[in-house]
């Protein structure tokens, strides 16, 4: 029994670091570049979801606005690029950055990448998810200074129903159509972009110079 109780110690001491954060981020490019401003660029959209792209726009302002920083209005952006004959987010993430820069003056661009978004049904399981990456590039210089992805879920702290079998079936089946028709991915794509981009986020974007904490360590910092 010995080796067993060893074996499961092991096997709990390897899901612990398998879901522990990941490392902190280097913020050293990042400080000396210093930006004041953000132009979001329309997300490339990896998911079959066509309202993906619309709804992580709607909700990645807030915290880029909320960690200090001014955050061009998503609709002047879009109806500029358009202007300019750059209607596809692919085109749009192709641009030469000295031309982003002198169209909107902007000090960085944030360049964001789908990778999830949707309600999926798996047997005894239905949930919701949002997963995004994203690029903070100088456009000053065409640096690349910071990255990171976040993935959010409606299934995060969700309890067992109790039902056994038949109530897990049901309780998935409910779950997917109520998700699906409210729009779930709404909800969740807020979470993700806070948890991507909130500089009280691990690994978020850094204090900006309109933030009351600007030039203090961010959280992944003070948790070295």
């Amino acid at each position: 029994m010995q080796w067993l109780k060893l074996g499961l110690l092991s096997t709990a001491l390897l899901l612990t670091a398998c879901v522990s954060a990941p490392p902190a981020h280097d913020y050293s490019a990042f400080r000396t570049a210093d930006p004041h401003s953000v132009l979001v660029l329309p997300p490339i959209n990896n998911s079959v979801e066509v309202v993906a792209q619309y709804s992580l726009m709607s909700q990645v302002a807030g915290p880029i606005a909320e960690s200090g920083y001014y955050v061009f209005p998503v609709t002047l952006v879009e109806h500029t690029f358009r202007s300019n004959g750059l209607t596809e987010a692919s085109d749009i993430h192709a641009a030469p950055f000295e031309k982003v820069r002198e169209i909107f003056g902007a000090d960085t661009a944030l360049y964001m990448t789908i990778e999830e978004y949707g309600t999926s049904y798996v047997v005894l399981s239905s949930e919701t998810v949002v997963s995004v990456s994203a690029t903070l590039v100088d456009l000053r210089s065409g640096a690349v200074l910071w990255q990171h992805k976040a993935k959010a879920s409606s299934a995060e702290n969700r309890g067992n129903s109790g039902g056994g079998l038949i109530g897990m079936l049901v309780e998935a089946a409910v779950n997917q159509i109520l998700e699906s028709i409210t729009d779930k991915g709404f909800d969740i794509a807020a979470i993700s972009a806070n948890r991507l981009l909130y500089a009280e986020s691990h690994n978020g974007l850094l204090y900006g110079p309109r933030s009351p904490k600007y030039g203090q360590p961010v959280v992944s910092e003070t948790k070295k």
